[in-house]
């Protein structure tokens, strides 16, 4: 039997990854500047509002976060370094090898355009900042749009980690079922009141743990076996903080993460079998790529900025096809990223070991049902 999927994750991964794209493309390169006087609201509107599909990915990587390290919301028992060395394997190795491609497209976009978009070529400290997800704290040039994401979402990962550990540690032998949830929703509570209203923030986890803790929150919430009590009390947990944030300073990109919350609560467990029909074969496939997609679409959105900005005359109608042509080849350069530089990553670098029937992941709670 094939595994199951959650195929809405899925459909909610490849939605935002093509905003993103669309988002990036409306920002950077002469295209968009180009072809803004035929679909002025368009344009406007992925420049300005696309970018809040973010809060999809920091919503879902909380939600997939809770499933793998605290699936019941119970203390962690695990060594929190092996976790945070094994996401920082997961998410390095194939964001390095996107960055070479960037400044190697950076390299040959500037024979044919100049532009801002454009990085100059990169110093050895820049290389060793990205190397070590380090370049948005260390106050380094990135040297692709969207690198910061990946940076923030390996904070958020080892916060989530640490916040586990922490919690093992004050439980003991005591199965508090109560404390992992009491210490998240008091990170989300004060991401959303203080860290996330003051911008100087942005490059830390703080920042953003009030998207990504709504997401943990909404796995523990919606386990199927939890008592009803004890579900309505953890969806108050995400519930409350989040509208008192919003009461006392309104942000969409806030809202927007409620909204995923609150959907994935309702829906998010719901899996179908994979290969259930050429639709759910694609929602499938565009979900699991979505990662690569978000990595390589930059440099080949700049290539093809660059090819029409030096061979294709600035007609709007000419320079809107090389937007659609550039949102194309990032997916198809996507998907072969995944398949040729991700996957055979992964298993190279993984850690060796495999689950043993019956021993529960490092992070995983003891076995009580709250």
């Amino acid at each position: 039997m094939e595994e199951k999927q959650f195929v809405l994750i899925n459909v909610l991964k490849a939605g935002a990854a093509q905003l993103i794209v669309l988002h990036h493309l409306a920002f950077y390169g002469p295209m968009a500047d180009h072809a803004r006087s035929i679909m002025p609201s368009l344009i406007d509107w992925l420049y300005e509002d696309a970018r809040i599909a973010v809060q999809v990915f920091l919503v879902i990587g909380g939600f997939l976060a809770a499933k793998s390290l605290a699936p019941q919301g119970l203390p962690g028992t695990g060594n929190p370094f092996q976790a945070i060395w094994r996401r920082y394997i997961k998410l390095a190795p194939p964001f390095i090898a996107a960055m070479l491609l960037a400044v190697i497209a950076s390299a040959w976009a500037s024979a044919w355009m100049t532009h801002d978009s454009i990085s100059a070529p990169p110093t050895l400290r820049q290389l060793w900042a990205h190397m070590l997800l380090l370049h948005s704290v260390l106050g380094v040039e990135s040297l692709s749009a969207g690198a910061w994401y990946v940076a923030i979402d390996f904070q958020l990962y080892a916060l989530m980690v640490l916040l586990a550990w922490l919690s093992g540690r004050l439980a003991g032998q005591r199965p508090q079922a109560w404390l992992m949830p009491a210490l998240v929703v008091a990170g989300v509570s004060a991401s959303l009141l203080v860290f996330n209203r003051d911008a100087d923030w942005d490059v830390w986890a703080p920042y953003f743990f009030g998207s990504y803790g709504l997401g943990v929150l909404a796995w523990w919430a919606s386990e199927p076996g939890r008592r009803p009590g004890r579900a309505a009390l953890l969806l108050a947990m995400l519930l409350l903080p989040t509208l008192l944030a919003l009461a006392l300073a309104y942000r969409s990109r806030i809202a927007v993460a409620l909204a995923v919350a609150c959907v994935l609560f309702l829906f998010g467990r719901a899996r179908l079998m994979s290969g259930g029909g050429r639709a759910l074969s694609l929602i499938d496939s565009a979900g699991k790529i979505s990662f690569s997609v978000f990595l390589v679409h930059f440099p080949v959105c700049l290539v093809v900025n660059a090819a029409f900005a030096r061979f294709v005359p600035e007609q709007p109608h000419a320079q809107a096809l090389g937007m659609l042509a550039a949102w194309a080849a990032s997916l198809v350069a996507g998907a072969a990223f995944f398949r040729w530089v991700e996957v055979p990553l992964g298993r190279v670098l993984a850690p060796s070991h495999r689950a043993v029937p019956g021993r529960p992941p490092a992070f995983e709670g003891r076995a009580l049902r709250g």
